[in-house]
């Protein structure tokens, strides 16, 4: 049988099954790998390529279901279009190790039918502990004991008297269950269409995928719980896939109030125990719903029957590291192999997906208001050109002045720059240089709050210092430009009688900390939030009318494909979080380039206009998703031997009609964590596949031991 192994290696290896075990498809295994023992699954027949005298048994079966076929197939169509080893694939399908072995298993004690009154004594204690047990199931003795107001010891005399009976049960972990048959909120009739005809493609158990477009507050949530709602009704089970699963308080709150009970949840953060209690639920089907960050989608659903894809736009769907997939593509491919539905939601659709929907590919729902008398917010550039703020300050006397009538009717503002720390880095006056990450080719970020720089790359950090390490000139360093905290500190200085907070991953270092910021400013305790992208995604705040984007064009600089497309994105959903009650809101959004696409289309109101000519600008250059890119990405330590390596793939470079290889250059992170970085970028056609193109290229190229080649089909990134 062939046995594929959660390792980066190129294919599955052949080992011979023992007499005596039965072994198909599916099962998790334990085999022989050199001198170790390791997991691996099952993954078919043999390729009998290897003599049958040199095979190694397999040493055992492990007791868990085997890995269903749609899964199998899923790892391996990743596997392929992504171009990672099967096996790095399915390390992601086997994140709980701990779940492949023997569940534990605990003493219950029940009451014995044959026991007679007449035969045995029965004191008081006694009787109290058989009306535990009259109709209910059988109990631990610490449950019983608890429940009967008795010792353990009774539990235990009455087993030795022959009234109870000792009897060996599987500890499985009680998850609620989500009640799909509750009413939900009243639904205007825009979002009842959308959600009637999301109900009727889960009924159909068959592929189908939709893009939920609404503007920001117009109840998508509400409209795809429909849809979860009919897949719990049929028995079937629901993957809700959120960019931020740290910051999901409020989903989760509304959920439950929607469902009755929490959805079980899958990202880092659960314990070791958590996840193999989790994943053991989800493949035995006592799981209905799960939520969960990208990762989710590799769980080992029993019956799959919805995936819904919240935010599907955002940009950390994609995996960068290891292997390099978007979440969201994938999604839609693993709900193909289940015959289930996909919903793709978000009020800034990637043009990928717009794409898709205009070639018919997608359907569509569209929600083109908020329900009721709510009001988008009203948004306002500012022209930092002719509205400078005042020396020293970052906020223009406009939003100042904003800032102060919003506080003085008691309501909230939002303060959104995306950019951590004090300052984004730091120049000696005496030599002019700046203080740079020794790994990197990064500035170093002062986090004043916290007396300490940092690279945001690498994670080096180190402590300020006085004197300059290049000239030796003693306190003369001044921190160049803004970051979350110096707006902080301006918010302060302007108005000392404000609350005001951070909400930012370094201020917010846990989940439970996100959760508590989130309450406090749900609850009014909050009256200026300062906070980078993680203030702009999904946040339903009654009392928030204004929105202040302190630099709109952070994103615009450096060339990227998607710079554009990212910055409308991000700036239309965080103006997206003012006024979503009954208060009117505003959005003020300084920048030094009004007359931008991106800021007109904002200021006007006019995604589609925006949409429709980024679009039209991607298909005459033959860009995503009008064409298709590959990244290779090629490090070491040592600058010589990546250059090497840079030559040779060049050399056997593919040339082919309509085909393109761009590079190598250095990478705009040359130096990342101590390693060397050139980067090459494949543009093909969009009929053009081109994983046979790379393997067969890259085929030819040798790389020395310490040179790694990563390869990135669909870029995101281009660091």
């Amino acid at each position: 049988m062939r046995v594929l192994l959660p390792l980066p290696l190129a294919d599955a290896y052949d080992y011979s099954v023992p007499e005596g075990m039965e072994v198909t498809a599916g099962h998790f295994v334990v085999v022989p790998l050199g001198r170790r023992e390791t997991l691996g699954v099952v993954w078919g027949e043999g390729s009998g390529e290897v003599a049958e005298a040199k095979l190694r048994d397999i040493v055992g079966i492990l007791p868990a279901l085997p890995m269903a076929e749609p899964l199998r197939r899923f790892v391996d169509w990743v596997s392929a279009y992504t171009l990672a080893p099967p096996g790095a694939v399915l390390r992601m399908a086997m994140s709980a190790p701990s779940a492949l072995e023997a569940p534990k298993t605990e003493l219950v004690y029940r009451p014995v039918a044959a026991a007679s009154d007449d035969t045995l004594k029965m004191t008081a204690a006694r009787r109290r502990v058989l009306e535990q047990l009259k109709e209910g199931p059988a109990l631990s003795a610490a449950e019983l004991a608890h429940l009967a107001g008795v010792g353990t010891s009774v539990i235990k005399t009455m087993t030795s008297a022959g009234l109870l009976e000792a009897v060996e049960r599987v500890v499985r972990r009680r998850f609620p269950q989500p009640d799909g048959t509750r009413e939900g909120h009243t639904l205007s009739p825009d979002q009842k269409v959308a959600a009637d005809s999301l109900v009727e493609k889960v009924k159909a158990h068959a592929f189908s995928a939709t893009l939920l477009d609404g503007v920001p507050g117009s109840g998508k949530t509400e409209v795809y719980f429909e849809a979860i709602a009919a897949a719990l009704a049929i028995g079937r089970q629901a993957l809700v896939l959120l960019p931020e699963i740290a910051l999901t308080a409020q989903w989760l709150r509304r959920f439950e109030d929607r469902f009755g009970a929490a959805p079980a949840a899958w990202h880092s953060g659960l314990t070791s125990l958590e996840r193999r209690e989790t994943w053991r639920g989800i493949a035995e089907g006592r799981v209905g719903v799960v939520v969960g960050a990208r990762s989710a989608l590799f769980l080992p659903f029993a019956d799959l029957g919805l995936i819904v894809v919240d935010e599907e736009h955002d940009g950390s769907f994609k995996q960068d590291d290891g292997v390099s997939y978007n979440a969201r593509d994938m999604a839609v491919v693993r709900a193909r192999l289940m015959a289930a539905p996909i919903v793709l939601a978000s009020a800034t659709p990637s043009l990928e997906t717009v794409a898709n929907v205009a070639a018919g590919r997608y359907g569509s729902q569209h929600l083109p208001a908020r329900p009721g008398e709510r009001r988008l917010a009203t948004m306002a550039a500012i022209d930092l050109r002719r509205e400078p703020p005042d020396r020293g300050r970052w906020l223009a006397p406009r939003v100042v002045k904003a800032m102060g009538e919003v506080l003085a009717a008691g309501e909230q503002t939002l303060l959104f720059l995306n950019r951590r720390g004090y300052a984004p880095f730091t120049l000696c006056r005496g030599c002019g240089r700046g203080l740079e990450c020794p790994q990197c080719s990064a500035w170093l970020v002062e986090h004043r709050f916290r007396r300490t720089l940092v690279c945001h790359h690498c994670g080096y950090s180190e402590p300020p210092a006085r004197s300059c390490k290049h000239c030796g000139a003693v306190d003369q360093f001044v921190a160049c430009g803004p970051g979350v905290e110096r707006l902080a500190e301006e918010a302060l200085e302007l108005f000392p009688e404000a609350r005001t907070e951070l909400f930012t991953s370094d201020s917010l270092m846990n989940r439970n900390a996100a959760s508590e910021a989130i309450d406090r400013m749900e609850k009014g305790e909050i009256d200026i939030l300062i906070g980078t992208q993680m203030a702009a995604k999904g946040h339903h705040f009654p009392k928030l009318t204004l929105v202040v984007v302190v630099d709109a064009d952070l994103g615009l600089n450096g060339g990227d494909l998607r710079a554009a497309e990212r910055t409308f994105q991000l700036l239309y959903q965080v103006a997206g979080r003012a006024g979503r009650e009954d208060r009117p809101g505003r959005a003020l959004i300084q920048t030094h380039m009004p007359e931008h696409p991106v800021m007109q289309a904002l200021v006007s109101a006019d995604r589609d206009r925006f949409v429709s000519a980024e679009l039209a600008d991607r298909a005459v250059a033959k860009m995503p998703p009008y064409g298709r890119l590959a990244s290779l990405i090629i490090s070491g330590p040592d600058a010589a031997a990546v250059d090497n390596v840079c030559a040779a793939i060049a050399r056997h470079a593919p040339h082919q009609t309509g085909l393109s290889v761009l590079g190598p250059s250095p990478a705009p992170l040359a130096l990342l964590r101590g390693r060397h970085r050139r980067r090459f970028l494949l543009k093909a056609p969009r009929d053009v596949a081109v994983q046979p193109l790379l393997r067969s290229w890259l085929a030819q190229i040798g790389l020395p031991g310490s040179v790694r080649l990563q390869i990135d089909v669909d870029p995101y990134s281009f660091m």
